[in-house]
């Protein structure tokens, strides 16, 4: 696995790698906003339930590469930045069995993220979700649900979501990658929404659900 490459002197030849992120993903990303809200996550504590769950799936599935250290080299605070606890205790707050949660890890599981510029890509989905997260968040204090209990997971970092996010794009942007390696962390998130989305469709749009 190499290093990095030099990035090009010239910062108007190359785009930021955040940037690259989101216009390769907006399509996709604006899908899977849509799909969620026309499935009526928010109408019941139940549905809400199945939508916890695609975020366990997609927690567990990344949740190691937050302790990569390279990657915690890379993007400083890393580590702090997992939000699988705040799901799992979500989780056992809204009543979820333990038979789905096993089946949510086993899910998790059978995702292969092969390289740490693909974890990239997982990493910034990820993160990026926190930032849109107050709107659900509104949504969910609608069920007698909160920071501190049952969304804990959607819950803002101390110092403000935009100023978390910044940090973490900033440190992004940092990073001197050559043309293959940024096309991996792309392919990285394009696989993440695309996870997100398959979880969507099984949990929140079966018709057994």
């Amino acid at each position: 696995m190499t290093e990095p490459a030099e990035t090009l002197s010239d910062p108007f030849q190359v785009p930021a790698l955040s940037a690259c992120l989101k216009a390769g993903t907006h399509s996709i990303h604006e899908r899977l906003d849509t799909r969620i809200m026309s499935l009526s996550v928010f109408s019941s504590r139940e549905r809400y339930a199945l939508f916890v769950r695609t975020q366990s799936r997609l927690h567990h599935a990344v949740a190691r590469w937050f302790e990569n250290v390279r990657l915690q080299n890379w993007l400083p605070e890393l580590a702090q930045r997992n939000r699988l606890w705040a799901v799992v205790e979500d989780c056992r707050d809204i009543g979820l069995t333990s038979e789905a949660l096993s089946e949510d890890r086993e899910v998790a599981a059978q995702v292969q993220i092969l390289d740490i510029y693909s974890a990239l890509g997982w990493l910034y989905v990820v993160e990026g979700s926190n930032l849109g997260a107050a709107f659900l968040l509104k949504q969910v204090k609608k069920l007698d649900l909160s920071e501190t209990f049952g969304a804990r997971h959607l819950a803002a970092n101390e110092m403000g979501r935009g100023l978390h996010w910044r940090k973490f794009k900033n440190a992004l942007d940092a990073l001197e990658l050559a043309g293959e390696q940024r096309e991996a962390a792309l392919k990285g998130a394009i696989a993440a929404f695309a996870f997100a989305r398959q979880n969507v469709e099984q949990l929140l749009a079966s018709p057994e659900n």
